[in-house]
């Protein structure tokens, strides 16, 4: 590999390390709110479960964008806009917890999967995507777990889902974290 090569690679690992701790805060923040302030507010709960997804959206085009296009990252696109058609589908579905479950569970399963290409490719050029691999099989076992709550008489809460979202903000904490010591570890060897 050449100088520029590796420069190129080092700027886009410096990206993703970002991305993933900005993945990580956000999260993080999105669980705190949800368990502070929805047991309050009916319509903030409405708001935060739209705006997950939408936030997902937007995150994997900037991602893809920065990562060579989104032609480039056909598993990004494909989350892009099944992550926008879920936002839509949830504010329809509101205030049936019920049917929101079910679909934010249906969600969890393709963008999970989608998650698990992504990271498998990067692993390639990138390595330490282990735990983004996890993250994506995780969240497709987790949107299954949805689904058949989705089906039970108790009432589901935006809370239901606040560990998915918990789940995910680790995993890209650790993903950034993997990134940033793995130069330092590479330089030592």
């Amino acid at each position: 590999m050449n100088h520029d090569t590796n420069l190129a690679g080092d700027a886009h690992e410096g990206w993703l390390k970002r991305y993933y701790f900005v993945r990580a805060v956000f999260s993080s923040a999105w669980v705190l709110a949800v368990l502070a302030i929805t047991p309050h507010s009916t319509l903030a709960g409405a708001v935060l479960l739209v705006a997950y997804p939408a936030w997902d959206a937007f995150a994997n085009l900037v991602d893809a964008r920065r990562s060579g296009g989104l032609a480039a990252n056909r598993t990004q696109l494909l989350n892009v806009v099944a992550s926008l058609a879920v936002a839509l589908a949830l504010a329809v579905a509101l205030p049936d917890m019920h049917r929101v479950l079910a679909v934010f569970g249906a969600w969890a399963i393709l963008s999970g999967l989608l998650q698990l290409g992504t990271g498998a490719r990067r692993w390639k050029t990138h390595g330490a995507q282990w735990a983004m691999v996890l993250s994506g099989a995780q969240s497709a076992l987790a949107g299954a777990v949805f689904i058949g709550q989705a089906r039970m008489p108790a009432e589901p809460t935006v809370a239901t889902v606040a560990g998915y979202a918990g789940f995910g903000a680790f995993y890209f904490l650790v993903s950034a974290l993997l990134l940033q010591f793995r130069p330092q570890r590479r330089k030592a060897g």
